[in-house]
Parts: structure tokens; sequence; C-alpha cells
């Protein structure tokens, strides 16, 4: 089995040597033809043709110029269309050339032109060693092109003057030359001597090295890279062919980086340059047919095949061995795997990368993350501009790689559209996240929490939530609603029927009662009954008046510490009976404000009364009010005699009383009726408790009085 190995090694081996030989032999065959072109393209009368041909555009516009010099139509130095890097094209050819411009007499029309130029331009054509004529019309129109020369032959000259009809051609049609005077009834003529045209062939058109001009030849450039890609061909094709593959033999088993690094230096060293110089010096030193020359050049270029059959061949096992091939030939893989998994400097190299990598993760998930929590309220240019900054910054590095920046573009774009594609995705998570929220909110799911991280629509989570919380107590407020009307009707019924009943039962008693003492006390009966169920009505009536804002207010000028103190005197008997110790603590000042005065005393009388009802007997009550900059504050307080079980912020809703058992007179809109009268007069009413003690808070702001009754104060 070796045997056979080491056999086909050998065929391979010496096929390869063999294809290696013929294309060596195949460039050297080329030589001949290197040399034709060689001694072709730095041959004097070929440079010369091709300065002449390139002449063709500076004497066109040369032929405008020198018109417009001498008829002075148009001012030259504001053509900017003749200029190129501050002077005109045909300022270098003027310097070699002898010009005229002549009449259709033959008159010479420049003054700088001399009688010996005119006659030698006019007559003796065959003096100069290249010779154009340009025939002007009278409407302007170029008519002719004639090119003479001693220097020339017949068909040159046909092919120059082929060559300047074009170039005019290009230049008038082409709008080059549109915005400066036309010649025309003239003739320009141009001549050179043939030192004259050497010089200026050697200006335009100078001779090259040699070896610049092989460098640049076809025969070379095209050959040898025709020759490389054959190499590489069949380092890529031969160990298709299991008897000639030589693809496992230990000189093709090498890293990665070593052929890839062999081509790279190849490539920066211009190994076109390297082979061109060995030929130039073998053609130039008469060496191609020599025995030594011979073996040189054919060892030369085996050697570069060879490198280049080598580094593809070693290079070709990536298709064979797919992903293998990266852990196995690659010095990479093993600095990567001495880093991941060695110790001592491999541990500390990994330690450092690892902390280089975190803090740079870190960084760009930080920015990642700013991005995807833009707040359009705040920091959205700030955010912009970074964003633009940053892809300047890479932009900028990429347009230093010039051609190659091509590719650092396309990695970039492919980057970009990675990370457009993440960030577009996360965007549409937190949007579903966000549309999931939405959803429940619309079905009516108020409990359910508005939770998640939703990136830019954070803002409007939030405004969710405020609407979820709005619902809620709206649904929660109608719910109440609901359930004090029930409690309405039932606390109207009880509230209306009791003195009802009495009414009609005392009405009857009195109508078979003949005592007229009973009688006297069952009217009294009546009496009081009517006067608790008119009171009934009044309070019904005063708060729906409230409750639908149609109460009409009559603002005056009130001394609210006078009004206070008046209700407390027309209560004292009543705070008698509840065997109550009002502690008052008033401003000795008058305290003038802008308040309807009924409503007001309503207000302080409903509290008072309140106080009588449920405080408890033997205690003392408190009552204060504080004169502000903005407004009177006024507080109640009391020891209740039942226990305070009640909710504070219901104890001001339309017939919720102290006492559940509704032992106690009172419709249950005593509260209710103070705090819509308050609230009417822009201020505010609380009712707060601690263990046994009832506290009422009011206030009141100080309106703006009219001016009218400012100045009645």
């Amino acid at each position: 089995m070796d045997t056979k190995s080491k056999n086909s090694h050998k065929l391979g081996v010496v096929l390869v040597f063999v294809f290696l030989l013929a294309c060596s032999l195949v460039m050297m065959g080329q030589y001949g033809l290197i040399r034709k072109q060689l001694e072709s393209e730095t041959d004097q009368g070929v440079r010369q043709q091709e300065a002449l041909l390139s002449m063709g555009d500076d004497l066109i516009e040369g032929s405008y110029i020198l018109y417009n010099e001498y008829s002075g139509d148009t001012e030259l130095s504001d053509l900017d269309f003749l200029n190129e890097y501050g002077q005109r094209d045909f300022d270098l050819t003027r310097r070699f050339v002898e010009y005229g411009v002549f009449d259709s007499k033959g008159k010479s029309l420049l003054d700088e032109t001399s009688d010996l130029e005119s006659t030698r331009l006019q007559r003796a054509q065959q003096y100069y060693a290249f010779q154009a004529e340009y025939d002007f019309s009278d409407e302007g129109e170029l008519s002719d092109v004639q090119v003479t020369g001693k220097s020339l032959t017949a068909q040159e000259e046909y092919e120059l003057e082929s060559a300047y009809l074009n170039d005019a051609e290009n230049a008038i049609y082409g709008g080059y030359v549109t915005e400066i005077t036309e010649p025309a009834g003239v003739k320009v003529i141009y001549g050179m001597t043939s030192d004259s045209l050497a010089s200026y062939t050697e200006a335009v058109y100078p001779q090259e090295t040699g070896l610049y001009t092989l460098y640049t030849l076809s025969s070379f450039r095209d050959m040898f890279e025709i020759l490389i890609l054959a190499v590489i061909a069949a380092a890529l094709l031969l160990p298709c062919v299991k008897r000639l593959d030589i693809s496992e033999m230990k000189a093709f088993r090498v890293p990665f980086e070593i052929p890839v690094f062999v081509l790279f230096l190849l490539m920066a060293a211009d190994i076109f340059w390297m082979t061109g110089a060995v030929v130039y010096s073998t053609l130039e030193g008469s060496r191609l047919n020599s025995g030594p020359g011979m073996l040189m050049n054919v060892l030369m270029w085996m050697c570069v095949f060879g490198i280049f059959f080598w580094a593809f061949t070693s290079l070709r096992a990536i298709i064979r061995m797919k992903g293998a091939y990266w852990r196995e030939r690659t010095f990479a893989y093993r600095l990567y795997r001495w880093i991941r998994y060695g110790e001592g400097g491999g541990k500390k190299i990994r330690e450092g990368v690892a902390g280089v990598f975190r803090k740079g993760k870190k960084f760009f998930a930080d920015q990642y993350d700013a991005l995807l929590h833009l707040d359009f309220k705040d920091k959205t240019n700030r955010t912009i501009l970074k964003i633009v900054a940053v892809n300047f910054i890479i932009l900028a590095v990429v347009c230093l790689f010039w051609f190659y920046g091509m590719f650092a573009l396309i990695i970039y774009s492919v980057l970009l559209f990675l990370f457009l594609r993440r960030f577009t995705r996360d965007l549409q998570d937190k949007y579903s996240l966000l549309l999931q929220s939405t959803n429940e909110l619309a079905e009516g799911h108020l409990d359910v929490p508005i939770e998640g991280d939703m990136g830019l629509f954070n803002p409007i989570r939030e405004e969710l939530k405020k609407i979820q919380k709005g619902f809620k107590k709206a649904v929660e407020e109608e719910v109440k609603n609901e359930r004090m009307k029930t409690e309405l009707v039932t606390n109207v019924s009880h509230d209306l029927r009791t003195p009802l009943t009495a009414i009609i039962t005392y009405t009857d008693l009195l109508k078979n009662e003949t005592d007229e003492e009973k009688r006297k006390e069952y009217i009294e009966v009546l009496e009081k009954k009517s006067l608790r169920l008119k009171v009934l009505i009044e309070d019904l009536f005063e708060i729906s008046k409230a409750a639908s804002k149609s109460v009409k207010m009559n603002y005056m000028k009130v001394d609210i510490v006078d009004l206070l103190k008046q209700v407390g005197l027309e209560n004292d008997s009543r705070i008698k009976e509840a065997d109550l110790e009002f502690r008052w603590k008033l401003p000795e000042h008058k305290i003038v404000m802008w308040l309807d005065s009924q409503k007001t005393y309503r207000i302080f009388e409903n509290l008072i009364v309140n106080i009588t009802k449920y405080a408890m007997p033997h205690t003392r009550a408190y009552v204060e009010m504080t004169d502000g900059e903005k407004g009177v504050h006024i507080s109640m307080k009391n020891v209740s005699a039942a226990e305070l079980d009640f909710n504070v912020d219901e104890i001001t809703d339309r017939f919720v009383r102290g006492d559940s058992s509704r032992n106690t007179e009172g419709s249950g809109l005593g509260l209710a009726i103070a705090k819509s009268f308050v609230e009417l007069q822009h201020g505010t009413l609380t009712i707060s408790t601690e263990a046994d003690l009832f506290k009422a808070d009011i206030t009141l702001p100080k309106m703006e009085m009219p001016e009218e009754s400012r100045e009645m104060k």
C-alpha cells in the first residue's frame, strides 16, 4: 500500500515538474515577440508619430486663440474653459512651432510673425519636417486641413489630416470653443523644423526606460497572467486524479498562513516587475541564446510558477477538509487554543482579552440600549449627532483604503445590515409587547399589569399605565355610584318613610281623639315630623342642585370670622344639649372675602351640627381658623361617641352617615352638602380620622374681588 502511494507521488511529482517546465518554456518562447514590441515602443519614429497625433487638439485651439489675438474680439484671459491648471494647452505647443495667420491675399495678420517665417510658411513647405494648414471660410467654418512635411510619408500625412479634422469637429461641434469668436476668411499655418519636432516629441512623449516599457507590454504581461491561471487551475484540478494527487505530501501540509503570506509577499514585491527585470536584462545583454542565460530564465520561471502551484495546492485542502482544515492547519486556531485553554502566559492573555472584550461589549451594549431607549423628549438631537459622528468616522477610515475601501465598505454594509436587522427585530418585539398591553386594555382587563421593557415605547407604556389607572378609577367610581344609587333609594325611602309614617299615624289618632291635651301633644308631634320631612326634602333638593352644578352663587363681601362666630352663637343651644365644650381659636381681626354668605353659613352650620350629633358628651370640640396669604384654613375636631369605622373617602358622599344603624336623626346629606358648597367656591373639604378623633379641614381661597366691591370695602 505504501509502495503504491510512493509510486503515485513520484508520478505526480514528475508530471508537475514537466508541466512547470513547459510553462517556463512557453513564457520564454515569447521573448522574441517581446523584443520586437520593445524595439517598436522605443523607436523615435513611433514616438514622433504619437506626439503629432496628440497635437491635433492643441492646433485647433491655437487657431482660435491666434485669430482672437489678432482681432481682439474676445478677452482670452476670461475663458476658463480653455485653461487647465492655470494655463492653456496651446501654450506648450507654440514654443516649438512657427505659426502665422494670413488673409485670403496671403498677408500676415500677426505682428509677431516675421517676414522670413511668413515666406517659409506659405511657400517653402519642404523646409519644415512638419507643417499643418487650417483654412477657415468667410462664414467661420473650417473648410480644410492639410498636413505636409519632409519627415512624413504620404500615409502619415493622410492619417494626421484625418485625425486633425476629427479633433477640430469635436472641438467645434462639441462646444469646446463656442465662447470664443470663430476665425473667418483666414488661413492658420504651423511649421516645425526637424530639431523642433524632436524636442517637442521628447517633451510630450519622452523615451521611457526599456524595463518600464517591457513591464507594460501585452506580450509579456498577458502571457504571464495566462500561465499563472493555468498553474492555479492545475493545482486545483490535479488532486482530482487519485494517481496524480500529491497534495498529501509533507511539503503541502503547511499552515494556512504560510502560503497566504508568501502570495502576499509576491504581490507586494510586484512579481511582474521582478521577473520583467530578469527578462529585460537577458534581452538587453544578448544572452538569449547562451546556455547560462537560458538556464537562469528557466529556473526563474519554474521557481515562480512552482511557488504559485505549491501555494494553491496547499490551500486546496480547504475544499477537502472543510471545517477540520481550520482546526488542524492554522496558526490562528493553535494560538486561540493556547489562549483559550493554556496556562501561564496563555491564561494572562486570555484574561486580558476577556476584560477588553467585556468592556467593548458593555460599551456597544450601552450604546445599543441607549438607541433602543431613545428619549424623543430630551436627548434626540444628541443621540442622532452621536450616530452621525460614529458613521462619519467609520466611512472616513474606509476612505483611507482607496481601492480596497470598496471591500471594507462591503464588510461595513453587511455589518450595518445585521445591526439594523437586529435593531428592527428588537423594535418589533417591543412594539408587539406594546400592542399586547393595549389589547388587554381595550378588552377591559384593567387588573393586568403593563410590565416589560418596551425600549422606545417606554413613555407610551407609562401613559398606558396612567390610562389604565384612570379607567380603573372611573370604573370603580361608576361601580361606587351604582352602589350609592341603590343605597340612595334605600336611605331616602327609610328617611322619608319614618316621619311620613308618624304623620299618618298621628293624623289618624288626632281624628278620633277628644282629649284636648292629647290632641295638643299629637299636633306637636305632627309639627315636629313635618319639619323633619321638610328638612329632608330641602336637603335632597340642595344636594341635587349642587350635583348638577345648577346652584346659583351670590357672591358678596363676607367677614368669615364674624360669620363663623354667628353660626356658633345660633347653635349654642344644640351645643349645650349635646353637653359639649367648644374651644374657639379665631383671628382677632376681620377677614373679608368674596364668598356666597348663605352657602358659607350652611357649610359651617352643617359641620357644627354634625359635631353635636356624633361627638362624645362631656368632651371638648376645637374650631380653629388660620389666615393665609392665598386663603383661609378652618379646622374642626371632636372626639366621636361611636367607633369610627367608616371610609373617610365616602363619608362626604350622599346619604352616607357615620352611624350605620341610623339611630340619630339626619339626612346623611350634611357633609355632602358642605363639600359641594365648598367646591362651588373653589375650595376643598377633607375628612380625616385618627382613632376616635374626627377632623374636618376646610380651605377657602381668597378670590379676586371686582373693582367696585374693592372700592366699597
